[in-house]
Order: C-alpha cells, then structure tokens, then sequence
C-alpha cells in the first residue's frame, strides 16, 4: 500500500478514540496490516499486548523486523494510533503510523544490522498523555524484552507542509514548508552525526533541544530512562486537534521523503555501537550542529531574515537558538 492508501484506510470518519467502535476496528486493522506487511510478533504469538490502566483496556500493537544479529539490542521506530476526537486525525496521527508501517516493510525486506520494531502505542492523546495509562509507558515499564532497545525514532504529526511565519520568509526559504524538525539528538554524543549523515534532498532538517519544546509525544519514557532518541515532527498547524485534519490535507510527497530519512536514520543507528553514556537523561552540547543544521536548509539570507521576522539580531550562540525556539513555539505551536 501506499502513504496515502494507508492513511485514508486508518483515518475513518468516526476516528480512533480510545474506547469507541472506531478505536477497535483501527486496532484489528493495524494487526493485519502488520501480518501483511511481513512482521514478527515482539513478544509472544501476537502483536497485541493488552494492558489495563485506571479501569479501561488498551492495547499497544508491537512488531519487530528481525535484524542479521539477533544478540544485538534493537532499534525502535513508534508512533501512536489512537485519535483525540471522533474525526480522521489524518496528520495525528495516522501519517506516522503509515511511515512507520512502510518502514517496517523496508527493514523486512532489507534486513538491518539489528533488528527494528515497529511499536503503534495506544493512550498517547489528552487524558492519558503522561499518566500511567499512556501506552508508551506502559509498554517500556511492562512489556519490554530484557535487552531494551539501542536507540528510538518517535514520530508524530509528520504529515503537512509547515507554515510560513511571513511571505518574505517563503520568498527567501521556498523550502520553508518541507521543514523537517528532529529533537532529541542532544541525548547522546553521536546523534548528531547520524542525523547529518543520514539527511535527503528536499528534506530540510532543524534541530532544537526537547527541553525548548517540552515533551510533546510517546519520546519522553524513552529520554527520562537514557535511551538514545530522536523526535520527529513538523510541529502543530491550523488543523491540529480539528475535524480538518483529514487525508485529502496531507502531502504525500513530503511523508515519503521523511519515510525515506527515517529508513537512513534508523539504518545508520543500526550499524552504530552508541557507547554507553549513563543512565537517566542527558544534554550534550549541539549549539554548532544545530546552527549549522539551520543555515543548509533555509540558507544564509533565509537564516538571517527569519532572525529578523522574530525579533532577533543575530544567531550564534546557545541563547539565541533557545531564544528562536521559544518563538517560533509561539508561531506554530511547535
């Protein structure tokens, strides 16, 4: 199946709120595309592992490509299923489900150095965003294998164009709408170069710390317990949380570049040996990555007017790039 085909079959009219007709007939349908698709259970017989929290069943949906070395701790790729209101949620979150999906397919076919799940995690949206029931937590606190996981990719609202801040902005930076934005590579020493590494055409990245951000998806039970992680998004649009946000809004071309960078990322952590660095979360310095990151994908002159269109003189320094980020945030929603 294709992005687009994946997406228009999960994200139904009624939607994927937990609990509803329409939570369960997504929930029996990521199950079969996962069989189709080639995958292995994680765990046990089935790709379902059930859990239950503050009275209610949930259920994350976990499958692995098994890699060439089966003793090495694998890498994780998540999104999660579940809607917020009884609408598609085409961009939240049914695009990253699909990339993950098609992913999964890749590393099946060409197997990596270790293996790769696929984790589709139930509970992410409000009412179980970081509480107990949220089934990333879940799943890392009770359903993960002994070896944990070398490094994760979490990806949500990874399906539309980003909005220009101004016109000027789109005139000197027409790439502007194919932002990409990563956080997370400040949690280990070498993901920084991964992330360079594994960039595409047509695919500007921006990277900022999570902290400026804060913990917006499935990411963060990885990051407080020191796994090596990044977080993908294309941050929040006028359709975020809406009965707007539907298939038809999406750009596809732009979902398969990110599958694509997601391939190379995922790859690349595959082959790496990402040294230990210590339990609990961290924060290296990626001022220098961050600024040089930012300057290939708008360009010097789009670099310069978007300090301008914020408020800023200059960016060179951690302070201005945290001072960016906040802005920014204040633009989009970041």
């Amino acid at each position: 199946m294709t992005l687009q085909q994946e997406v228009e079959a999960l994200a139904q009219p009624e939607g994927r709120v937990v609990g509803t007709p329409g939570h369960e007939q997504a929930r029996r349908h990521l199950e079969a595309r996962l069989r189709a698709v080639g995958l292995s259970p994680y765990r046990g017989h089935t790709f379902a592992l059930p859990y239950r929290a503050a009275g209610r069943d949930f259920c994350n949906l976990i499958a692995v490509a098994p890699g060439r070395d089966p003793d090495l701790a694998p890498v994780l790729i998540g999104a999660h299923y579940d809607s917020v209101i009884a609408a598609p949620c085409a961009d939240d979150n049914a695009a990253a489900v699909a990339i993950a999906l098609s992913a999964g397919e890749h590393f099946f076919r060409h197997p990596a150095r270790r293996g790769v799940v696929i984790a589709l995690f139930d509970a992410e949206e409000p009412g179980y965003f970081q509480t107990p029931g949220m089934g990333s937590i879940r799943f890392y606190e009770d359903q993960r294998l002994k070896p944990g996981f070398h490094a994760a990719l979490i990806m949500d609202l990874v399906g539309h164009a980003v909005p220009q801040p101004t016109a000027e902005v789109g005139r000197l930076a027409p790439q502007f709408g194919q932002l990409l934005f990563i956080t997370g590579a400040e949690s280990h020493a070498a993901l920084p170069g991964v992330v360079g590494a594994a960039r595409l055409p047509g695919l500007p990245v921006v990277a900022t710390l999570n902290r400026r951000v804060g913990d917006m998806s499935d990411h963060r039970v990885f990051r407080l317990n020191g796994v090596p992680y990044l977080f993908l998004t294309c941050g929040r649009w006028q359709h975020y949380h809406e009965p707007t946000d539907t298939p038809d809004r999406l750009d596809y071309p732009k979902m398969e570049r990110i599958r694509d960078y997601l391939v190379r990322l995922a790859d690349a952590l595959a082959q790496s040996e990402l040294s230990p660095e210590g339990p609990g979360p961290r924060e290296h310095d990626t001022t220098a990555f961050e600024l040089s990151l930012l300057r290939d994908a708008l360009g010097e002159a789009g670099t310069r007017y978007l300090a301008m269109a914020v408020g800023l003189a200059r960016l060179q320094t951690r302070t201005d790039l945290d001072a960016l980020a906040d802005r920014l945030q204040a633009y989009f929603e970041l």
